[in-house]
């Protein structure tokens, strides 16, 4: 009874160890990448769309993918910034 008691504890252990907490982690850096958006950032979208800022506000955010060409993203929407420029408009 003790060993199944044991057993049942270190499965959980693992399972936070090796899926929990990453994902956590994951969440909180693209929260923090979210909150760090700034005009003339360049960003890829999760859809793989790839642009600059042109303006940012809570919710969404308004991104050139071609010249005079602009889009609004939801900020939630947006995968990564790149580095500077990567994106040829």
């Amino acid at each position: 009874m003790d060993s199944q008691i044991f057993i049942l504890i270190a499965m959980f252990a693992l399972m936070y160890f090796l899926l929990i907490r990453p994902q956590q982690k994951r969440a909180k850096d693209h929260k923090k990448v979210l909150s760090e958006l700034k005009i003339g950032d360049e960003v890829v979208t999760n859809g793989g769309i790839v642009g600059k800022l042109t303006s940012v506000d809570e919710s969404f955010a308004d991104m050139e993918i071609a010249s005079g060409v602009t889009v609004k993203v939801q900020k939630q929407g947006i995968n990564n910034k790149i580095p500077k420029g990567t994106v040829k408009l």
